[in-house]
């Protein structure tokens, strides 16, 4: 029995704590402000922008093309006959000013040759002389025969000479008559004659001349074939010569390249023979060679447009644009610009005029023919734009979009239409679409 009432009196203890926890807990709670519900905002992404702009675009159409003398001289033999002298300098590689004789080849059968037509020319000259001379002693003589006989045959008739005296002086004439004429066709070939051996006078002082080898330009040695004292026979090649005054390259151009560079020309002539006159006129065609040495920059030299060749490339539907540079090795710049020599194969960049008032704008920014515009809202627009031509990294476009529209150049992922933005020029970018400066 007094065990039972102990563990009643134990129960009973626990209840005030129980209870008091409780009343502390309702106080607490009671006297707190219910928690504030917070509005949400609309999300806003940042971006960064460049603004459209109009601005003066070069069009430049480029290609690639393998350096060639614009002259190329093979110095063949035209006479034959032992080589008795050489130029120092004749040899591969050499350098060869224009004017300066190269090979000699021995003139003594040519100066005979010149010196006995000269002499036939003369005897004929002296054989003309006499026939001259001799045919006026005969037309004298023949009129004295015709005299002559006309009396005779007078007296005959009379009966005071003999008929045979008559038929005398008559073949005495004609002897005479027959040598007037044989002067006169001796005389009438001598023109002919003359003409022959002044033809071998002409000839033999060329086969004179062609003895000897001079350079008809400046031109670097290559190919030689010969040597001193050898026997050069007629048609042999013994050298050839590269003219070092001006060099051409044929660069290989796509044909769709070149057409940006008569986007906007009006009035193009419809007549082919003027429009290929005046092409580098109508097109611009401002041509730079480049070529490749390594270091930061490229070897430059300013080019002449000089002709375009005579047919399209059928596989890689490219066209060739021929260039030329006077006087490459005046223009070396020692460790900046090489010679320009036959080989290099070399990068070839055509500009074009200017094209006015166009819009120009990155192609990394272009997505699926579209780009990201901000409106006046801050909110994402997309517009879908046409292209005029791409040009390395950047685009001209048509009037798909104004001057003064905020363009989009981050990346946006997602990109959902409407979507908030706070956006940022960036002014290296925007910097470097200024054509114009």
């Amino acid at each position: 029995m007094a065990k039972s009432d102990s563990s009643r009196w134990h129960s009973l203890w626990i209840v005030p704590p129980i209870a008091i926890g409780i009343i502390i807990l309702i106080i607490s709670v009671s006297g707190k402000q219910p928690p504030e519900q917070e509005e949400q905002s609309e999300p806003t992404r940042f971006v960064r922008i460049i603004n459209a702009e109009t601005t003066d675009f070069t069009p430049i159409a480029e290609g690639y093309g393998i350096v060639q003398p614009a002259q190329i001289w093979a110095a063949v033999s035209q006479v034959s006959g032992r080589v008795v002298y050489m130029h120092p300098m004749l040899r591969n590689g050499g350098m060869i000013t224009a004017g300066t004789e190269l090979i000699r080849i021995d003139p003594a059968d040519y100066e005979l040759a010149l010196v006995q037509a000269q002499n036939e020319l003369a005897e004929l000259n002296v054989q003309g002389d006499n026939a001259d001379a001799s045919l006026a002693i005969e037309k004298s003589n023949l009129a004295l025969a015709e005299k002559e006989l006309a009396r005779k045959k007078k007296l005959a008739s009379q009966g005071g000479i003999s008929k045979s005296s008559a038929d005398e002086a008559e073949r005495v004439m004609l002897g005479s008559r027959s040598l007037v004429q044989n002067l006169r066709n001796t005389l009438a070939l001598l023109p002919v004659q003359r003409k022959l051996l002044a033809s071998r006078i002409t000839q033999a002082e060329r086969d004179l001349a062609n003895t000897q080898l001079s350079a008809p330009f400046n031109m670097r040695v290559s190919g030689l074939s010969v040597e001193q004292h050898q026997f050069a026979p007629v048609g042999q090649t013994l050298f050839s010569g590269e003219s070092t005054d001006r060099v051409e390259i044929t660069a290989q151009i796509a044909m769709g390249s070149l057409r940006n560079l008569f986007i906007g020309r009006p009035n193009l002539p419809a007549d082919t023979a003027t429009l290929n006159l005046n092409l580098a006129e109508i097109a611009g065609f401002k041509p730079t060679i480049k070529f490749d040495l390594g270091g930061p920059q490229p070897a430059q030299w300013d080019a002449e447009f000089v002709r375009i060749s005579e047919s399209v490339d059928l596989q890689t539907q490219t066209i060739g644009i021929i260039v030329a540079v006077d006087n490459p090795l005046q223009k070396i710049v020692p460790g900046i610009r090489p010679p320009l020599s036959r080989g290099m194969f070399v990068q070839v960049a055509i500009a074009g005029h200017p094209q006015k008032d166009k819009i120009v704008i990155p192609r990394s920014i272009i997505r699926n023919d579209q780009v990201y515009l901000v409106d006046s809202e801050n909110r994402l627009q997309t517009r879908p734009i046409k292209r005029l031509y791409n040009q390395q990294q950047f685009t001209v476009i048509d009037n798909s979009l104004k001057p003064g529209e905020k363009i989009v150049v981050s990346d946006l992922v997602p990109a959902v239409d409407g979507m908030l933005l706070k956006t940022e020029v960036d002014q290296a970018l925007q910097d470097s679409l200024n054509f114009e400066q």
